[in-house]
């Protein structure tokens, strides 16, 4: 199909040996007036000509990397490797999604998060701040990972600290044990400095504290 959405323009910049070109949009579509300028892409298959999918602000779609469907990459967010960009997903802030990653659905990821190899970031899911989701990890749900949290899921299991897992009312922080991790991550929140990995070990039990999130308490259990 001839692409009647955008343009490369003249306008372009060197980065890391990869030429990049200015995008500027040849219509109208979603958020986007026509003759808007855009993000920098480095050819047209980084950027879908069907949808509203957009690359906008000093983001940059480059390598074997697609932004397709109604997602939008902005702020100053890196998208490259082969990553997938889809759904209604947003990249944003100075995030990076690279390698064979995938953010599709309403996920968002923002701030300073890391999204590589093979993980994949889907439905309602957040991934913000220092954040960072890789290995063959996956984000799923209403999850939130955020602060300078760490998900990398190399086997079925995980360990770690969040919040939820049990559809109670009084979630808790706790470590995860046994417990499958694709499955598990679903509508979890996991913050601070935690790393969530495969099982190396089973480690005691014990009650710290008391924090509040969201405005709501949490028993902290490490």
């Amino acid at each position: 199909m001839k692409n009647t959405k955008y343009i490369l323009t003249d306008v372009s910049k060197e980065v890391f040996g990869v030429k990049l070109f200015q995008i500027k949009a040849l219509v109208s579509f979603g958020n986007v007036s026509k003759d808007e300028l855009g993000g920098w892409i480095e050819k047209e298959e980084n950027l879908s000509v069907y949808g509203n999918a957009w690359v906008s602000g000093n983001a940059w779609v480059y390598g074997d990397a697609m932004v397709s469907g109604n997602a939008w990459v902005y702020g100053d967010a890196r998208v490259y490797g082969n990553a997938r960009v889809y759904g209604n997903a947003m990249v944003s802030g100075n995030a990076r999604v690279y390698g064979n990653a995938m953010v599709s659905g309403n996920a968002m990821v923002s701030g300073n998060a890391w999204v590589s190899g093979n993980a994949w970031v889907y439905g309602n899911a957040w991934v913000s701040g220092n954040a960072r989701v890789y290995g063959n990890a996956m984000v799923s749900g209403n999850a939130w990972v955020y602060g300078d949290a760490r998900v990398s899921a190399k086997l079925s299991y995980t360990k770690g600290k969040f919040v939820g897992g049990d559809d109670s009312e009084t979630p808790k922080f706790t470590n995860v044990t046994d417990k499958m991790g694709n499955s598990y991550w679903k509508n979890q929140y996991v913050i601070g400095d935690y790393e969530i990995n495969e099982i190396e070990e089973t480690k005691e039990v014990t009650t710290h504290e008391i924090i509040e999130l969201n405005g709501k308490k949490y028993k902290l259990i490490n």
